[in-house]
């Protein structure tokens, strides 16, 4: 099932958004589709980031690289 979201933009960014889908061989559409999949993945990282760190730091693991050394 497909939905229409109508949105408004600047002008600039409308002309930016065209010229990218101009450069990229893409529509607008999928532009924005890619780019709001992108920030909402982000914002699931940082989400679970979050909850995540204070347990990584109870247990010892403070650096990527504690992380590391405990998987080799």
């Amino acid at each position: 099932m497909r939905t229409t979201l109508t949105i408004s933009l600047p002008e600039d960014l409308s002309r930016d958004l065209d010229a990218f889908a101009e450069a990229t061989g893409r529509s607008r559409s999928q532009i924005v589709q890619e780019s709001l999949r992108r920030q909402l993945a982000s914002a699931q990282f940082h989400s679970l980031r979050r909850q995540l760190v204070p347990k990584a730091r109870a247990a010892g693991f403070y650096t990527d690289d504690d992380v590391f050394r405990e998987i080799s």
